[in-house]
């Protein structure tokens, strides 16, 4: 599944880029084809991000990479409890 994930986000990000260039940079073309262009390149941003934060949840799951480094809610409250007190 991880690999179907990879290929999504690579093919995602190489329409961002290529769309997002189109859409920036072109000349001569109609509104609509700009329009269409930038659409699929927002398409492309979305669905990269969306794979990549995939891609990094399974990564953590499978003890690939390290998780990330969360507070747990005592903590979280700890902290929030101590703003502003520190000069």
């Amino acid at each position: 599944m991880n690999k179907a994930i990879a290929i999504i986000n690579v093919i995602a990000w190489a329409g961002f880029w290529a769309f997002g260039f189109l859409a920036l940079t072109a000349e001569g073309y109609t509104e609509a084809q700009l329009v269409t262009a930038a659409l699929l390149a927002a398409s492309g941003l979305i669905t990269g991000i969306i794979a990549y934060l995939r891609l990094v949840r399974g990564s953590e799951q499978s003890g690939y990479a390290k998780p990330s480094a969360r507070m747990t809610r005592a903590q979280r409250e700890a902290a929030q409890a101590q703003w502003g007190q520190i000069e």
